[in-house]
């Protein structure tokens, strides 16, 4: 019986969730060496990031509006730092239909909006067209997090009118480059003959 329990426990722990999710694809990704951010910095933002998303899709049971957001937050993660492991691990387990159980957060969402505004301001000032992009969507998601914080919110409408919202499918729906000997008449790969 107790044999019995256990292998209903475990079948009822991987049975996939009845959601949808569609992992994020980043492509080669939207920031280089040129972003004005340290590796170690990156990866500590990356990290806030998946965390916020993955606390917001476990609080709300992966509901479509959580995992829309969570999509893009794990895909800003990804892009920050392509090999964060709460990006990487959550974005693995809501693909196998597994809601990520919540992580302990270093900050509420109230503070990160204030991190990720008082960073952007930064990056504005740095002003590299990467610097420029990413301080974008800091402003916005800042705003979208907090907002009672009226500078961010008054910073994302002013930008909202001057350049409209960020596209979030340029981060989350990169189209990959074909590899080089992919293509139809490399060499590895000859076109079939008629």
């Amino acid at each position: 019986m107790a044999f019995a329990i256990l292998i209903g426990f475990a079948t009822a722990q991987e049975k996939p969730g009845n959601f949808v999710w569609k992992a994020p694809e980043i492509g080669a990704g939207a920031f280089t060496d040129a972003l004005g951010m340290l590796d170690r910095e990156r990866e500590e933002y990356a990290t806030n990031l998946a965390t916020y998303a993955v606390n917001a899709i476990a609080r709300e049971g992966a509901s479509v509006a959580s995992l829309e957001e969570g999509r893009r937050y794990l895909a800003l993660s990804l892009h920050l730092a392509p090999r964060n492991r709460r990006a990487i691990v959550a974005n693995y387990q809501l693909s196998r239909g597994m809601v990520p159980a919540a992580v302990e957060s270093d900050y509420s969402p109230e503070v990160l909006a204030r991190l990720l505004f008082t960073r952007a301001q930064m990056l504005k000032q740095q002003g590299g067209a990467e610097d420029q992009l990413l301080a974008r969507i800091f402003i916005e998601l800042s705003a979208a997090l907090d907002p009672r914080n009226e500078d961010a919110v008054y910073a994302a409408e002013v930008q909202r009118l001057d350049h409209g919202r960020v596209n979030w499918s340029d981060f989350t729906d990169v189209k990959p480059e074909p590899r080089p000997g992919s293509g139809p008449g490399d060499r590895e790969n000859p076109p079939a003959r008629p």
